[in-house]
């Protein structure tokens, strides 16, 4: 099979994160800060990523500021050719730590929301954070970056989004992920705490599409499918190995954030082999790339060219098999697990779903 080259990197610069999110999708056994990569091994496989093809890569976690020397991985990338975006919570930007990664090359900054109300905002991050996010908005603008919020939807928040909206449009940003959450690591765990109810979901959907036509281009607002509710596949990663590669903090290299949960994957590491032999040769990158892999009903479903068999890690947490279809697909075999889990949340009190249990935070200095 011919593969064509990626587009984009996921640059996971640390795990240790200021936050204490309880949908946050790292994996629940976290990097240590001893094991990640130094400063040369990151300038090296952004080098590689932009001969193989890659041109923009965003700088995340955890939260990337906690490494001291992010402005020499912000300038090798850019000096690499790469589009450099910045995720972060926004907790630890100052003016001067700012003006020092965009004189380094910096473009774009993605700022975590978790709440429109401080109050709420910060229990559901975990700590005192509200405030350094606003702080963090006021200087992105003021230093002429494009600004985007990122706010990760469940139970606890999805009934404000008309305020999330309107906190976007205050904080002046140019666009809104209003992104569903997706069941990985931590929010796997907290999935029961986390999960609205169908009716939430349509609420918010309407909402998103009556703000769309009253901001017009204003603010662009990004909805990222509850794919539980739907019953629709989301495409996994664009195709698994097909669009985007993402590099763990201590250099492991997966097709998408999550895969490290798969069990036999064996995924390659940066340190031991180049990311243009990880890409077209692994065994990680090739396990789930094209259709061979798929079985029934995919293999014979028309939508299998555009969700691919939906999401590989999601199947796993669900069935324990990874080549089975995607169990939040209608068609699904296994979608009654789906279908019962969606369920759940119609309980008579929903208040005793189980309470979230919190992502660690870990704030040792950067390498």
């Amino acid at each position: 099979m011919t593969v064509a080259p990626p587009w984009a990197l996921l640059a996971e610069l640390t795990h240790g994160c200021p936050l204490r999110c309880a949908y946050c999708s790292n994996p629940v056994e976290l990097i240590s800060r001893s094991e990640e990569l130094n400063t040369g091994q990151w300038v090296g496989v952004l080098r590689q990523a932009a001969d193989l093809g890659v041109v923009q890569t965003h700088l995340s976690g955890g939260e990337p500021l906690l490494r001291r020397d992010l402005a020499d991985i912000v300038a090798a990338a850019d000096t690499a050719g790469l589009y450099t975006q910045l995720v972060t919570s926004g907790v630890g930007l100052h003016e001067r730590r700012l003006a020092e990664l965009k004189d380094a090359g910096l473009r774009c900054v993605q700022l975590s929301v978790q709440h429109a109300d401080p109050i709420t905002s910060e229990l559901i991050a975990g700590a005192r954070s509200f405030a350094a996010k606003e702080r963090a908005a006021k200087l992105v603008r003021a230093a002429g970056l494009p600004l985007g919020l990122n706010v990760v939807l469940h139970r606890a928040n999805i009934d404000a989004l008309d305020d999330l909206i309107a906190l976007g449009l205050a904080w002046g940003a140019d666009r809104v992920e209003l992104a569903n959450t997706q069941f990985y690591g931590w929010a796997l765990r907290n999935r029961a705490s986390l999960l609205p109810t169908r009716e939430q979901v349509e609420h918010a959907r309407q909402a998103v599409a009556r703000r769309r036509e009253s901001l017009g281009r204003a603010m662009e607002l990004v909805w990222v499918a509850a794919d539980y509710l739907d019953g629709t596949a989301k495409p996994c990663m664009g195709g698994w190995g097909a669009v985007s590669l993402t590099v763990a903090p201590d250099g492991t290299v997966l097709p998408c954030p999550a895969a490290a949960s798969l069990p036999g994957l064996d995924p390659p590491n940066a340190k031991d082999y180049q990311l243009a032999w990880i890409w077209r040769e692994s065994h990680a990158f090739n396990a789930y790339r094209g259709e061979a892999w798929m079985q029934e009903p995919c293999r014979g479903c028309v939508l299998r060219t555009t969700d691919f068999g939906g999401c590989r890690c999601q199947a796993h947490a669900l069935t324990g098999d990874a080549a089975r279809t995607d169990p939040v697909c209608r068609h699904a075999p296994d979608h009654g697990l789906v279908r019962d889990l969606v369920a759940a949340p119609y309980a008579a009190d929903t208040a005793r779903a189980a309470a979230p249990v919190a992502a660690p935070a870990y704030r040792e200095g950067g390498t």
